[in-house]
């Protein structure tokens, strides 16, 4: 059992080289515990352990109810402390700004428009006086 405290970028990985070997860490109530010898135990699979991990697991550790003594093996397991000041402040999503109204806009919408219908009301009278003056 380790009495020190682990920078909080430990528990964003999901698998760590801890000591040498490949570890996975689980992280309960601000304290990390290496879980690596209790995945083939585990009464649930091993699939829930690694799904804890890479998060803070303590709202699912404490949903399933584990028991007394379940509580009591996690000792064995038991890392270190995670210190509070290393976590960073979650990033508040600003949505970007939109265009504001412009009226001038409105008056360019209309000049292509009518770069558009001008042309287009031109090649109809052209063809309208074509076939008017075929059949006469």
């Amino acid at each position: 059992m380790h009495n020190s405290c682990i920078p909080c970028r430990f528990w964003v990985i999901v698998l760590i080289c801890f000591n040498g070997q490949l570890t996975t860490l689980v992280l309960l109530n601000m304290q990390v515990y290496d879980v690596t010898k209790f995945l083939d135990d585990h009464p649930g699979g091993d699939e829930v352990l690694l799904s804890a991990t890479g998060k803070d697991a303590t709202n699912d550790f404490e949903d399933v109810g584990h028991s007394s003594s379940a509580k009591g093996m996690m000792e064995e397991y038991y890392v270190g402390d995670i210190d509070p000041s290393t976590i960073p402040e979650r990033q508040k999503y600003v949505p970007p700004k939109q265009a504001s109204y412009n009226p001038d806009n409105s008056t360019e919408f209309f000049i292509k428009i009518l770069q558009f219908l001008v042309p287009l009301a031109i090649l109809g009278l052209a063809i309208a006086v074509r076939l008017y003056t075929r059949s006469e």
